[in-house]
């Protein structure tokens, strides 16, 4: 299994936990129920340390390289990205309560209690600290490395970091199936199952809709900025799209988007140190799914959709995911404590939220990867050419998609 992808995994196990929801006795059901309480218990534990772990040595290491054009680049990409979230909140909350009927949601995704099966038992595992606490932690710790540097104190964090993507790729992401099949099992034995299949179906068309105005948006400014024919570059980036569809990685995507920039007419200097930097940073395309599909998950349970919680979900979305590309299913791990904390998910709701994600990844970080030459446009003109040929440290660039 391990020589198949995380997507195929997922989709495997979501298929038979459909299936085997047909038939599967309560008794064998509970067992899965139980493993999913446990594991979810443990990923409640582990998301404040995976925030700290991630987060604080990326920003330091952002500072160590700190310029005036890192923080020009980083400021459109924030900006791009808020943009992103933004739309698919004003869309969504718009468009979801007209195509969205709550009375066809499982009762369990709007209240755990309304499950029709129930752990044999449950483990409490308390995190250390809560999830804005790691946040705050984060920023403070990061940004104070960026003045006071302290190479023992890097070093500590970069080994943390380590050892949390160890956790993530060697425990969470081996066992994330199981807790997917485990998901679906239940909703299939409550009989809940096929209308959230059928709801998600129009989810995911208008989720690719925003992606491809945000890809819109962000060539028409940058065509504005650069003076440049924008459908033309927008044209020019498409081996990049299509390439990040077929790796859902960024980092594999790098050498092609760094040559279509090039070939749109980004200077290569600048070229670079934009498209390395913005696989970090730019998860416009991360965002957008994340945002849907919480505002979705949100109208589907009933949940009050308050504007300016959800203004500052996007916001804090933005900043927490700057480090999440680092390692696979960041983006949606690094995610899943804010909508616990800032939204109030539950473990049925964030694993929803998961599996959702992982569907449809390739086509987050097409849009990504794709956007990033936008950026590379506008900077290059801002520029004017004028950036180095040698660019700052950066820091490591996304390995999957987010």
């Amino acid at each position: 299994m391990r020589k198949i992808g995380l997507l195929p995994r997922i989709l495997i196990a979501l298929a038979l936990g459909i299936v085997c929801g047909l038939f599967f006795p309560p008794a064998l059901a509970r067992v899965f129920v139980t493993f999913n309480g446990l594991f979810g218990n443990f990923l409640t534990f582990i998301i404040p340390l995976i925030i700290v772990a991630l987060i604080t040595p990326a920003i330091s290491e952002l500072g160590r390289g700190a310029g005036r054009w890192l923080g020009i680049t980083a400021a459109i990409a924030y900006a791009s990205t808020l943009f992103a979230g933004l739309l698919a909140l004003v869309v969504g909350g718009a468009v979801f309560p007209l195509i969205l009927d709550p009375t066809n949601a499982p009762g369990s995704l709007g209240n755990p209690e309304d499950a029709l099966l129930a752990p044999y038992f449950t483990v409490e595992m308390a995190p250390v600290f809560g999830v804005m606490t790691a946040l705050v932690l984060s920023f403070v710790v990061g940004l104070g490395m960026t003045f006071v540097p302290s190479a023992t104190m890097q070093r500590g964090f970069v080994e943390l970091r380590a050892i949390v993507e160890k956790v993530i790729s060697g425990v969470i992401l081996p066992l994330l199936p199981l807790y997917i099949f485990g998901i679906f099992l239940n909703m299939t034995v409550a009989g809940q199952v096929w209308s959230i299949i059928v709801t998600f179906v129009a989810v995911i068309a208008l989720v690719f809709a925003l992606t491809v105005v945000v890809l819109l948006v962000q060539f028409g400014i940058a065509g504005a900025v650069a003076r440049r024919n924008p459908l033309r570059a927008l044209a020019t980036m498409l081996p990049a799209y299509a390439t990040a569809l077929g790796t859902s990685s960024s980092a594999a995507t790098i050498p092609v988007t760094l040559r279509q920039a090039i070939k749109a007419g980004v200077n290569p200097p600048v070229a670079s140190f934009v498209i390395p930097l913005c696989a970090t940073i730019h998860l416009a395309g991360s965002t957008v799914k994340i945002t849907a599909f919480s505002v979705a998950i949100m109208v589907l349970s009933g949940m009050p959709i308050d504007p300016l919680t959800m203004v500052g979900f996007v916001c804090m979305l933005g900043i927490a995911m700057v480090a999440a590309p680092g390692v696979p299913g960041g983006a949606i791990m690094t995610a899943a404590g804010l909508l616990s904390s800032m939204l109030g998910f539950n473990e049925a709701q964030v694993g929803l939220m998961i599996a959702t994600y992982i569907a449809i990844d390739s086509f987050g970080t097409a849009t990504n990867v794709t956007g990033d030459g936008a950026i590379a446009l506008i900077v290059d003109r801002l520029s004017k050419g004028r950036i180095g040929e040698q660019p700052p440290v950066i820091g490591e660039p996304e390995t999957v998609g987010a």
